[in-house]
């Protein structure tokens, strides 16, 4: 059977990158390549097409409320931000003050600094310390992959029915079709891709986009389904 898929080549991987809407954004740019001077750290930068394709998510489900677990320099934040209205709000948890000094500049610049609270420290630690009004129409988690299920199982329930949450870097590289996974944030990733194809309270596509992206839709649940049947039109 023929592939369903077309290999990227330097010169299509530019064509894919220059045909987006916010293609061009001098703020973007600007982001990026400050962050690409900073070494081996830039690889934790997410892609391009990623951050179009996540304002563009963010925008089409209608999101008012977003949060994103590990912000680095800013990049997919101010893309999440860039998707919400006028009156929408991030939250961001990271670890670092030294990165998210660099995001705090680019979110100033992007005009999106007023919809955008950073929370520092652990970020299993900080979810579970969420308010019990805290929901979220969009969950974006990107940081130590051996702690993305917990922060799964942590933002699930503060998901909206038809919210989004979507894990970034699940092809780890590739490695994560090896017939034996040496690598522990490898495993980590297996794992929940596997938990997530089959996990019932969620609707799952595993994209080869970037490094690979999870993207999972939170079902209506159960109880709620019974509660509309039971006060519906007879």
């Amino acid at each position: 059977m023929k592939a369903k898929f077309t290999p990227l080549t330097p010169e299509l991987y530019d064509y894919v990158r220059g045909h987006a809407s916010r293609a061009g954004n001098a703020t973007l740019e600007r982001l990026r390549a400050e962050t690409e001077t900073l070494g081996e750290v830039s690889r934790m930068l997410i892609s391009e097409e990623q951050g179009h394709f996540m304002s563009l998510l963010v925008a089409a489900i209608g999101a008012k409320s977003a949060v994103e677990v590990g912000t680095f320099t800013g990049y997919s934040s101010t893309c999440i931000a860039l998707g919400l209205p006028a009156e929408g709000r991030l939250l961001c948890v990271d670890q670092s003050a030294e990165w998210t000094s660099v995001a705090r500049r680019y979110w100033r610049e992007a005009g999106v600094e007023d919809k955008i609270e950073l929370r520092l420290g652990d970020g299993a630690a900080i979810l579970r310390q969420l308010g019990s009004g805290e929901q979220f129409d969009f969950a974006f988690i990107d940081a130590d992959k051996t702690g993305y299920d917990t922060y799964f199982e942590l933002l699930l329930p503060r998901v909206r029915e038809n919210g989004l949450l979507v894990f970034d870097n699940m092809l780890s590289g590739g490695r994560v079709a090896a017939g034996r996974i040496e690598n522990e944030n490898t495993r980590a990733i297996h794992a929940l891709n596997e938990k997530l194809a089959r996990d019932s309270r969620v609707e799952s596509v595993l994209s080869s986009m970037a490094d690979g992206l999870n993207i999972c839709r939170k079902k209506r649940s159960q109880a709620a389904g019974t509660a509309a049947s039971t006060t519906g039109p007879r």
